[in-house]
């Protein structure tokens, strides 16, 4: 057999094994929730962002009697310093919220649903929280097939608007370098800014510890 033939069939069976992989459905990073988990779950997000709002809208305490010692000048100063409302939501209630968000407040996602004009069609997602990073993981259609992407990374907040930096990147089974896919994604998402704007009274927004902690601006 020629060289130029086996390493045709190299190519052949390398492109088939990526195929399956591309197709095969991946472990999944969250357990499915039941319609009434997710009302339950979505009702407890939107609580948590109202509280989060007027905390906000609160007026700063009265700082009478209160003193910050300062070293250097060896003279007290008052101190105006006051912490900062924050909330934690966990992976369930943010999922329960895209999923409404998607399903246009149906609390399920149908094959119509879609993330936007020019966006590709999500018919299921899960979210789960890892210490400091999210896991996404969402099925689509690709070339009329369902495939499922999975997507890792660090979320955080610049200029009141919330950023991505992706860790891993899968399609189906199949594991892809974060370097050729991060430019094309940081791109989508720089023409999707304004849908990753912050509300005004949340000023940070970090994955810590498993949970979105969101702070007061």
């Amino acid at each position: 057999m020629k060289l130029d033939r086996i390493i045709s069939l190299a190519t052949l069976g390398a492109s088939l094994v990526a195929v399956v992989l591309v197709l095969k459905k991946p472990a999944p990073v969250a357990q499915p929730q039941t319609p009434a988990a997710v009302a339950a779950n979505a009702q407890s997000f939107g609580q948590k962002m109202e509280q989060l709002e007027q905390a906000a809208q609160q007026p700063p305490a009265a700082t009478s009697g209160s003193y910050q010692a300062v070293p250097s000048r060896n003279q007290e100063i008052p101190s105006n310093t006051q912490p900062k409302a924050e909330v934690h939501i966990n992976s369930d209630e943010v999922e329960a919220a895209l999923s409404q968000a998607l399903g246009a407040g149906t609390g399920e996602l149908s094959a119509d649903s879609n993330i936007g004009s020019g966006a590709p069609t999500i018919k299921d997602q899960q979210v789960s929280f890892e210490g400091d990073v999210v896991h996404g993981q969402f099925l689509t259609v690709i070339a009329g097939k369902d495939v499922w992407v999975t997507v890792s990374g660090h979320l955080t907040s610049k200029d009141g608007y919330a950023t991505f930096e992706p860790t891993e990147f899968k399609v189906g089974d199949l594991s892809v370098p974060v370097s050729l896919v991060n430019p094309a994604l940081q791109k989508k998402l720089a023409e999707q800014r304004d849908r990753l704007k912050l509300p005004d009274y949340v000023g940070d927004v970090k994955v810590q510890n498993g949970e979105l902690v969101m702070q007061q601006k």
